[in-house]
């Protein structure tokens, strides 16, 4: 079967393999066949993983075409970074779901 494994060791640095694997392979057989990953075997498990979007256990069974992705973690809190960004421009940001403020066709 085909996977594809995704990560991004740095902001702005996405990285994306192709890999085989037999029928009925695990996210950990995955990522021990992947060589970025050979050096961080032992930490594996504080590692948080998903398939496509959804958190999931190392044990997991994989599926042909199952999108592999490596999460790292937030170095910033995304609610702080959102008042850090206001404070710089504290223009209010118009809605892209009420663009006109609820004022159409007027």
């Amino acid at each position: 079967m085909q996977l594809e494994l995704v990560w991004s060791p740095s902001a702005g640095d996405v990285r994306q393999r192709y890999l085989q694997m037999a029928e009925g392979a695990t996210i950990e057989q995955a990522l021990r066949a992947c060589p970025e990953f050979a050096d961080q075997l032992p930490g594996l498990g504080a590692m948080k993983i998903g398939v496509w979007g959804r958190l999931m256990p190392l044990s997991t069974a994989l599926r042909d075409r199952d999108r592999i992705e490596v999460y790292r973690p937030l170095t910033v809190d995304p609610k702080e970074s959102r008042r850090l960004r206001f404070r710089k421009s504290p223009e209010r940001v118009a809605s892209r779901h009420r663009p006109l403020g609820g004022k159409i066709g007027l």
